[in-house]
């Protein structure tokens, strides 16, 4: 019997972690790459050493530095390049990518400049029809997934019928996922929790404990729903997997990139040599920029940005945008909350 065949664009932690859950469900994965050491160690040793160091990858994973051979003939097209990358990702595969094939991407971020969402990158580039394109997302370390440990997660698209075969596609005893309608949602919120992961590091490296980043990824959520319901996402996609799930897995967790950009910021390193410590994309220094364009554009008040686009492009001290934030008029939680007493809200929302 004829495997089904599917390709991952591009091969970094996360789509080599998601190339192990589609082998794990019996496709032939091809997962493309720039870089021919890269591919020939996937090919050769099974390994993808930078990104994910201890990991054994399975025998159906084989990887290609031609983009033309990875996604020829696949019925399944993963699209994980980094927000910045899309697009040039996306002109790369179009021609070679059959008019069948379901196009999933798994990439959180904005588009600099035109602060389009991922779906709408790929709906203009791959000149599809939207309703085979789809969106995974979720509370998920590619190091937990690479060593099958327990995960939940959910795959969104305007078609019902192309999100139950991503969800066929992806499903495993140990990789679950549910289905959603909201695309706008899930793809906002993937984005903005990493400005609050972010956020959630740099409080934790300057030693304020628990109480404060509770705080932080509370009122954080709040920003993430505001922006979103703004651009026209249903308010419940935040209380999911998508929202409130994939905020804490990345704002309580040295796994996470943005985590940990967060903590050496409040350690006092410039914003350059962070990233180059990383030595991988930190989505959420690009985002926190895109996401402060969004705010204006929908009038949306998003301190918890404003205080980190402060920080990682204004040089300003960590600790004071903590306290900055603190130190906001007071208001109501919920800002329908003045309404209902009949009252008038003058102030905005605190954090």
């Amino acid at each position: 019997m004829t495997k089904r065949k599917a390709a991952v664009l591009v091969a970094g932690s996360w789509g080599t972690a998601l190339a192990t859950v589609l082998a794990d469900n019996d496709f032939d994965v091809t997962l493309w790459s720039r870089n021919t050491v890269q591919a020939d160690e996937i090919n050769k040793e099974h390994r993808n050493h930078k990104f994910l160091t201890d990991a054994i990858l399975p025998v159906a994973i084989t990887a290609t530095t031609d983009i033309g051979q990875a996604v020829k003939e696949a019925e399944l097209v993963l699209f994980v390049a980094p927000s910045a990358a899309m697009r040039e990702v996306a002109k790369l595969a179009a021609p070679h990518i059959s008019k069948e094939a379901l196009c999933v991407h798994a990439t959180k971020g904005f588009e600099s400049g035109s602060l389009k969402r991922m779906t709408t990158i790929l709906g203009e580039e791959l000149n599809c029809d939207p309703d085979r394109l789809v969106v995974l997302s979720g509370p998920s370390h590619a190091e937990e997934v690479v060593r099958r440990q327990p995960t939940t997660v959910v795959v969104a698209s305007a078609c019902q019928e192309s999100a139950e075969k991503a969800q066929d596609a992806f499903i495993t005893p140990y990789f679950r996922v549910y289905t959603n309608p909201d695309v706008i949602g899930v793809e906002v919120a993937g984005a903005i929790k990493n400005i609050i992961a972010l956020g959630a590091g740099l409080t934790d490296g300057l030693g304020f404990g628990d109480n404060a980043k509770a705080a932080l990824l509370t009122r954080g959520l709040a920003e993430i729903s505001r922006l979103g319901t703004a651009m026209g996402a249903n308010p419940l996609t935040f209380a999911g997997l998508a929202g409130v799930g994939d905020l804490i897995v990345t704002g309580t967790s040295k796994h996470s990139r943005n985590w940990r950009a967060g903590s050496m910021l409040a350690e006092g390193l410039p914003l350059e040599q962070v990233l180059s410590k990383m030595g991988m994309v930190v989505e959420g220094v690009r985002t926190t920029s895109a996401a402060r364009e969004l705010s204006s554009r929908y009038d949306v008040v998003m301190p918890i940005t404003e205080q980190l686009y402060s920080v990682l492009f204004e040089n300003k001290a960590p600790r004071t945008a903590v306290e900055d934030l603190m130190g906001r008029g007071r208001t109501h939680e919920m800002e329908e909350v003045a309404g209902s007493w009949g009252l008038h809200q003058s102030n905005p929302p605190l954090i």
